[in-house]
């Protein structure tokens, strides 16, 4: 029994969980970003409060707060979530379209030939053009919505997914085809490692532009969502609950681009780039 147990205590420490390593670095850079907004909001706290901004057109930091507070014992968590779920679906249709279509583009001259001409006329029509035709088309449940905000998500992720295509070196790919890499293995093994950079640029863009674009949909016909309360601000002359509405706005939306860079960073991390630190980017195992 003794002898067992002495044998054990030693894989029992071993085995012990580890602690998350703390990188300082990447707390001071978070804290640096903190920085400029803050700095606003105490200027504008000052501003308002020495009278030089009426308080009717710019309420303080400190009352919107407050309005905040209000409102996240309300309605405001039912209209964040609804919000959030068109913007979802609305994303995942839209970025799932754009990269078939853009693999498709981008790996053929053809479907180039037929497909290009038109993707670039639809995608300069403004947001709010599509909005009449889709009411008139869909009505005013969440299917007009969801697809005006797919709409505003394709476009993004297709150009990036194309443009990532086309600019990958050639000689990588006539490698692979010296080592008789058949086209699914080419693609798979070459080819999307190579994109996954421009692609994740299309995708934090198509994101953004998807929050954009729900703003649209839910000013003109909604009675629920982030939207819905800018419009209720405005007829109610409230400031104060549009500028909170904008904030959970930028919130949601920092989050899940931060979501995305963060899926881009674990992704990519087999690259050695430049990190704006005057040399190249060095990995360190944990």
């Amino acid at each position: 029994m003794n002898r067992n147990s002495e044998n054990l205590s030693p894989r029992l420490s071993l085995s012990a969980p580890r602690l998350p390593r703390v990188d300082p670095a990447r707390w001071r850079l978070r804290l640096k970003g903190l920085a400029l907004p803050v700095l606003i909001l105490a200027v504008l706290e000052i501003v308002v409060r020495l009278g030089w901004l009426p308080s009717y057109q710019m309420p303080a930091p400190s009352e919107i707060a407050l309005t905040l507070g209000e409102l996240a014992e309300g309605a405001l968590w039912k209209h964040i979530g609804a919000s959030l779920l068109r913007v979802l679906l609305g994303f995942a249709i839209g970025a799932g379209l754009a990269l078939v279509f853009a693999a498709w583009v981008g790996l053929s001259r053809e479907a180039e030939a037929y497909l290009e001409p038109t993707f670039a006329g639809l995608r300069s029509i403004p947001s709010l053009a599509w909005v009449p035709l889709f009411l008139l088309w869909l009505g005013i449940d969440e299917t007009s919505k969801v697809v005006l905000i797919a709409i505003g998500a394709f476009f993004p992720v297709y150009l990036n997914g194309v443009a990532a295509i086309r600019n990958i070196d050639r000689k990588l790919v006539e490698v692979g085809q010296m080592y008789g890499f058949g086209r699914r293995r080419l693609v798979r093994r070459i080819l999307l490692p190579a994109a996954l950079p421009g692609l994740f640029t299309g995708l934090r863009s198509g994101m953004s532009l998807a929050w954009m674009f729900l703003v649209a949909a839910e000013l003109i016909a909604a009675t629920k969502g982030l939207g819905y309360l800018l419009s209720d601000g405005r007829e109610t002359s409230r400031p104060d609950i549009v500028l909170a509405a904008i904030i959970v706005l930028a919130v949601l939306g920092k989050f899940s681009d931060g979501v995305l860079a963060g899926l881009e960073r674990r992704l990519l991390a087999w690259r050695d780039t430049f990190d704006g630190h005057g040399g190249n980017r060095q990995h360190t195992e944990d």
